[in-house]
């Protein structure tokens, strides 16, 4: 076996999962279910049938991944946020034919206890805070706010809030260094990246000590 289940955790006889993903404690992993390489898997995480999930995902505790949904690459998926997959359900009418698409780009991040509605695009390196129930496509580097949420601004790769633009409309990321600018009203653009090209490695810089975290984002 080419990836690791903790012994109370089930993966059905075909589910796909990629190498070297880590499945933790109490999971369930439906038939029909595909998991990329690398991705974990907190405590309690369901993943069904027909969802597709892609390399080097981040689901923390307590989250479902339900028949529809696409993951892309890079996504991190915070504790008990909830996507769903049927816009009117009723538990007397049976609408597992027309279950509704949601598909959340490459480097997304779902906050904590969050709530996104089915039939959402959710943007590359979008940041839907906690709490935040999101009822509307979201757009690339968006920072989501509120119930329902909205845009409270733009957001880098490494999560740092992009402000204060130049003369010529240039924000910088304050750890990375690579610069923004919204080429048009709400389109943010990466200058020095492509959207859908990984970090390089001297970018992603793995694990950061809380403190130095703090001296790069500033406080709290």
């Amino acid at each position: 076996m080419s990836y690791f289940a903790h012994k109370s955790s089930h993966i059905d006889k075909g589910a796909t999962v990629g190498t070297g993903t880590k499945i933790w404690h109490f999971c369930h992993v439906a038939a029909g279910a595909e998991i990329g390489a690398n991705c974990s898997l907190g405590q309690n995480v369901f993943v069904a049938g027909g969802a597709k999930i892609g390399n080097h995902v981040k689901i923390q505790n307590n989250v479902s991944i339900y028949a529809g949904l696409v993951i892309e690459d890079d996504v991190f998926l915070g504790p008990s946020c909830v996507l769903t997959n049927v816009i009117n359900p009723r538990a007397q009418v049976v609408r597992r034919s027309i279950y509704e698409k949601t598909h959340i780009r490459r480097g997304a991040t779902i906050g904590a206890n969050a709530t996104v509605v089915c039939g959402i695009v959710g943007g590359r390196y979008a940041f839907v805070a906690a709490g935040a129930v999101v009822t509307k496509d979201v757009c690339d580097y968006a920072l989501m706010v509120g119930a329902p949420a909205r845009r409270r601004g733009w957001i880098s790769r490494h999560g740092h809030p992009l402000e204060n633009p130049d003369k010529s409309g240039i924000m910088v990321c304050r750890e990375s260094g690579y610069r923004y600018k919204e080429v048009e009203p709400g389109v943010l653009r990466c200058l020095d990246l492509d959207e859908d090209a990984p970090l390089p490695a001297d970018k992603a810089v793995g694990e950061v000590p809380y403190t130095e975290l703090r001296k790069r984002t500033g406080p709290s």
